[in-house]
């Protein structure tokens, strides 16, 4: 049996649950047959998005959730403006938190943008279980007020 895309259906092989759908590739251009389970129901991406007023300024918030990262884009200008990796080291703190380090892949790499960014996103690092984040950060507010308010807004996305 085949189904839409050309590809042979099969039932479940020992290495499966019965229930698993197969699939075989039977093109041409591949000769090698191999079984890939079907990924029925579960998405490979969540992501979550908000859009709130944050100090008096319109704010989008978008949280998604990839398998070895989290994505947090938080603009007030309907852009992406500076990104930066926050990656958990092996090296703990004195509490035992993994410490994060940062790293600006886009944007303007000041030192303010580092501390705003991992008081800003550390919490969502340590609630994935020390995965690493991504945070396209473009805000003009960048005051404590304004790092407790973003917070919250990205808390309310939360995909992790």
């Amino acid at each position: 049996m085949q189904d839409g895309g050309g590809r042979r259906v099969g039932k479940g092989s020992p290495h499966l649950p019965p229930e698993a759908k197969v699939y075989f590739d039977v093109s041409p251009v591949c000769m090698c047959h191999r079984a890939v389970p079907a990924m029925e129901g579960k998405p490979l991406v969540i992501s979550k998005e908000k859009t709130a007023v944050v100090c008096g300024v319109p704010t989008q918030v978008v949280c998604t959730a990839f398998s070895t990262h989290i994505l947090v884009v938080v603009t007030q200008f309907g852009k992406m403006g500076t990104l930066v990796s926050l990656e958990p080291s092996n090296v703990t703190s004195d509490v035992g938190k993994a410490v994060l380090t940062t790293k600006v892949l886009l944007g303007q790499d000041e030192p303010l943008i580092h501390v705003f960014a991992k008081n800003l996103v550390a919490f969502v690092s340590q609630e994935a279980g020390n995965r690493a984040v991504l945070l396209a950060l473009a805000v003009k507010d960048k005051s404590l007020e304004g790092v407790t308010a973003l917070k919250e807004e990205i808390r309310t996305c939360q995909v992790w």
